[in-house]
């Protein structure tokens, strides 16, 4: 059985650290503030819960389980509710979003 959980752990921590690559690119490639802020808050908050998945895999049933829960449970209430609040306040302070991309606008006004 051991060998089946460290087969489990190991691809969480592989598929977690796909996520969070997915998420830094996406905070590279995205054309706005508000796609950005969206696209790294959804794959940062599952590339951290599958790598702590992976790592209470490796713990196995011990106070260190529960420790990986809690700062899980922080990071999935913390995670939407912070980009969020990000977005707001862009919002109002003004940024808008941006509804179509260049090329779109520059076809439609011909």
């Amino acid at each position: 059985m051991p060998g089946a959980l460290d087969i489990l752990s190991w691809a969480c921590l592989l598929a977690g650290s796909f996520f969070a690559l997915v998420s830094s690119l996406a905070m590279l490639r995205l054309p706005d503030f508000y796609s950005r802020v969206h696209g790294a808050s959804i794959s940062d908050t599952m590339g951290a819960g599958l790598i702590l998945l992976g790592l209470v895999f490796q713990a196995g049933l011990s106070l260190v389980t529960v420790k990986l829960g809690l700062v899980l449970m922080f990071l999935v209430i913390t995670g939407p509710t912070s980009s969020h609040t990000l977005a707001k306040a862009a919002y109002r302070l003004g940024l808008d979003p941006q509804l179509r991309s260049k090329e779109e606008n520059a076809s439609s006004q011909n």
